[in-house]
């Protein structure tokens, strides 16, 4: 039997930094959770935001207004009558292309788009690191805001769903890239199943989700290339990057051209 004193068992022990560092790296889906993680403040915080209860059923609060995404409000003052008076949003707000993707119509919708979230991260996030997980992950996104921006209806949108139509477009196009049929799958039986229920259902954004997809897919042609058709390095960074900027550049020029 030994002994240790306690003085050189706290001596020996990491400092906090060292310590975060070591838990840090034994999180294999990190930015997943963190993702999910953020969707879920969001959510609680518009509710805290607006006060209004109704966001848990799915219903417009002002927060949705000053963050939601459409052509028309990017690009005009637009009126809305909330029931409670009227509210005027302000153009511009280019920072909807992003903030739009962290909000959700109601709780299901939330759950819906984090459970698949849940799902698909870490079969990315793994092979793909943290860095180009997230560059995949706000690509699509950006994708979906484009798609949403080509397709405006007039209507508000949010969601996460074209950032995870966009995993789910990587991660299809990364199972055929290794010559995987991903429709013997449940990646692709998946995707077929959404993309079905993105046309069959009323009030679901078709340009966000085939925006988000095609992103998604796009990217995953370099950032999950085989082994034996590998890319350099540095494309895996640049494509998602490239992909994401066009995205923004694309959205600008549809709005600016009227």
């Amino acid at each position: 039997m030994g002994s240790h004193c306690l003085e050189c068992a706290k001596a020996a022990r990491p400092d906090l930094a060292t310590r975060a560092r070591f838990w840090s790296a034994g999180q294999s889906s990190l930015v997943t959770y963190a993702l999910i993680a953020a969707n879920v403040l969001v959510f609680i915080g518009v509710i805290l935001w607006t006060g209004d209860m109704g966001a848990i059923s799915g219903q417009v609060t002002t927060a949705h207004l000053d963050l939601g995404l459409s052509r028309e409000v990017i690009a005009e003052p637009i009126i809305w009558d909330t029931g409670d008076g009227l509210f005027v949003t302000q153009p511009d707000g280019w920072y909807r292309l992003i903030t739009s993707g962290f909000l959700h119509f109601g709780i299901l919708h939330l759950a819906f788009n984090m459970y698949f979230l849940y799902v698909i991260g870490p079969m990315l996030e793994q092979p793909l690191g943290r860095t180009r997980f997230a560059l995949l992950y706000f690509a699509s996104l950006l994708g979906g805001s484009f798609g949403v921006i080509l397709s405006d209806s007039g209507s508000i949108t949010a969601g996460a769903s074209g950032a995870v139509f966009g995993l789910l477009g990587a991660a299809t196009v990364g199972l055929w890239r290794r010559g995987v049929n991903p429709f013997s799958t449940g990646i692709g039986t998946a995707l077929l199943i959404n993309l079905f229920i993105t046309f069959a259902m009323p009030g679901i954004s078709i340009g966000g989700h085939l925006g988000g997809a095609a992103v998604g897919a796009l990217c995953a042609l370099t950032m999950l290339a085989p082994d034996h058709q590998r890319v350099p390095r540095w494309a895996t960074y640049a494509t998602p990057l490239a992909l994401g900027f066009v995205c923004i550049v694309g959205s600008v020029m549809l709005v600016n051209s009227g």
